[in-house]
């Protein structure tokens, strides 16, 4: 081989540096060379190493540009506003390869944390806390927005107060309202005026506390006895009412020096009322005889004795009359004696129901002989006294009461009656009836082919009984007809005229031909109707048309006899020339024939 222009075949010196820079290039972008560089070694600290088309190469991290070498430059995505990277009401923070987004304020994030990304759906959205929650004892009086920092303001309710200031709820930014730790608290009631009246009864008022309230009230007893010397008389009792001046008559002992602490319960608040006072001996007072009496139950009576004498005993008299308004011959008359030494009697009376009752209570022994009178009017009774009810003879009921025997009875009766053949038929009747038996019997004056719906009511009761009824049908009135007799020459004509159906629905209209011989036998009140073709009757007479009653004009209808035509199943046959015949006209009823 022969030498270059270099001499011994070596490249000169420059080139050893191009190739030593070529070697060097692909060490940064390939694999590591035969010398052991890696270029996953020379990447950014930003950077990752990422193998491509067989190479490796280094790559900026997501949120840095650069060549992933030498740079990798923090990018920033805020850079293009909030409201493009993060939405509406939002504040965009760049950070070292990120960002995050926050609400602006009166905004919270839907997904209810303080940052977000918003390529996970997040956004902002206004708050609201809704209507303010209602506090215990107070009133909203002013709410003006439930935006973030919205505030509710309350007042207490009438006899409550808040001694911490004022009531407020707070809009927070988790939308929920923040509540008062202040509360209303009932003002405390003031007992005062107490007083002592018939010896043992003890009076006095109040004021604050809520309106129309009901209070418990605990009074405390305690006394002391002058004789014998030492003897103790305490306990405690309960007084539950909404009076503003309430009394209390107390089971006091005679001759006893007293102390009444009167307070209000809890939770209620109030400053205690003390009273002394001594109740007199016993020979010292009368009875004032006078009492109160009030109803209850209906049927009891409760007596408030007015007693300044403690344990005193008292007799009442009891009469009691009681009549019903509908049973003139009814009186119900008792009188009996009580004896208790009971300030509130109670007494229930054995009355009968749907009665009118005057009771007279007197209480006996007193100087002046109080009386009082009040009246009861008892409610008819729940139960039903009525039963086995039934029909007989078509129009006659029999049924059985369940009073006591011999006790008179009013019953009421209330009837409807409708025909379905004639709407414009229309029957009511009301009637009422009196007895004491114990299986009573009506009959009623009903029209015939009607259907009829019956009440029976027992006044005593409250329970009416239903029962219904169809009457049969009577025999329908006689149709009336023109007819002209002839003699040879035109066929005789019958004009018929429609009747009403006054006794039921009137079905059909049937023309009977009959020959005058002397034998000749047709038997009206037969069902069977003969034809002019038949053979199975010895009756020489025939019916010769049967028109149906709709077909009926409601002035006339004319029908010549022998026509040879067909009136429904029957054939009206010529009359033979010579003879004489009589022409009949019956009614038939679709319920029964007549």
């Amino acid at each position: 081989m022969g030498r270059g222009p270099w001499g011994s075949g070596r490249p000169p010196r420059r080139l050893l540096r191009l190739l030593l820079l070529l070697c060097m290039a692909r060490g940064t972008t390939g694999a590591p060379s035969a010398q052991g560089f890696d270029v996953c070694a020379t990447c950014h600290e930003h950077a990752t190493c990422q193998q491509r088309e067989g190479k490796k190469i280094c790559v900026c991290n997501y949120g840095f540009l650069g060549n992933g070498l030498t740079t990798c430059v923090d990018k920033n995505e805020c850079q293009f506003g909030a409201t493009v990277v993060c939405g509406d009401h939002t504040s965009c923070h760049n950070t070292l390869g990120g960002f995050y987004c926050i609400c602006l304020e009166g905004y919270r994030a839907t997904n209810n944390k303080k940052t977000f990304i918003p390529n996970d759906g997040t956004f902002c959205t206004e708050i609201d806390c809704g209507s303010p929650p209602e506090v215990h004892n107070a009133i909203l009086v002013e709410n003006r927005r439930s935006s973030l920092g919205g505030v509710a303001h309350y007042v207490c309710r009438e006899g409550f107060e808040s001694p911490g200031g004022k009531i407020t709820s707070v809009c927070t930014s988790k939308g929920t309202w923040r509540g008062s730790t202040v509360k209303c608290t009932e003002m405390p009631i003031e007992i005062n005026e107490v007083s002592v009246f018939n010896n043992t009864c003890v009076r006095w008022q109040t004021s604050s506390g809520g309106i129309n309230s009901k209070i418990e009230y605990v009074i405390h007893i305690k006394g002391q006895r002058l004789h014998p010397v030492g003897s103790v008389h305490e306990e405690m009792v309960n007084l539950t009412t909404d009076s503003r001046t309430p009394e209390m008559c107390l089971d006091l002992y005679q001759g006893t020096n007293y102390t009444v602490s009167i307070s209000t319960a809890p939770p209620r608040r109030s400053v205690p009322a003390i009273l002394d006072f001594q109740t007199a001996e016993g020979d010292l007072l009368e009875d004032d005889g006078i009492f109160n009496i009030s109803v209850f139950n209906e049927t009891c009576l409760k007596l408030n004795r007015h007693a300044r004498k403690v344990g005193s005993e008292g007799m009442y008299q009891f009469k009691v009359l009681g009549q019903k308004w509908y049973l003139d011959s009814f009186y119900h008359a008792t009188s009996f004696n009580l004896t208790t030494k009971e300030r509130a009697l109670e007494a229930c009376l054995d009355l009968y129901p749907a009665t009118e009752y005057t009771v007279n209570v007197t209480l006996l022994g007193s100087p002046e002989q109080h009386s009082v009178q009040i009246m009861i009017t008892t409610a008819p009774t729940e139960k039903q006294t009525i039963s086995n009810i039934s029909v007989f003879n078509e129009t006659c009921l029999r049924w059985r009461s369940m009073k006591t025997a011999d006790t008179e009875e009013m019953y009421l009766f209330h009837i409807w009656g409708q025909r379905w053949y004639q709407e414009e038929f229309s029957q009511e009747v009301i009637f009422n009836t009196t007895t004491s038996s114990q299986a009573p019997e009506m009959c009623l004056d009903l029209y015939p082919g009607t259907d009829y719906n019956v009440s029976l009511w027992a006044l005593s009761s409250e329970l009416p009984v239903f029962i219904s009824l169809t009457t049969q049908i009577a025999e329908p009135p006689l149709p009336e007809v023109e007819f002209i007799v002839v003699h040879g020459g035109p066929l005789p004509r019958l004009r018929l005229r429609r009747v009403k159906d006054k006794n039921g629905p009137i079905s059909t209209y049937q023309v009977v031909v009959l020959p005058l011989a002397l034998q000749s036998t047709f038997s009206c009140d037969s069902e069977g109707a003969a034809l002019f073709f038949s053979n199975a009757s010895d009756a020489d007479g025939y019916v010769a048309a049967e028109l149906l009653a709709r077909d009926v004009a409601d002035d006339t209808m004319d029908i010549s006899i022998g026509d040879r035509l067909y009136y429904g199943k029957y054939y009206n046959a010529p009359l033979k020339i010579g003879n004489d015949y009589c022409i009949i006209v019956r009614i038939t009823s679709e319920w029964n024939k007549v």
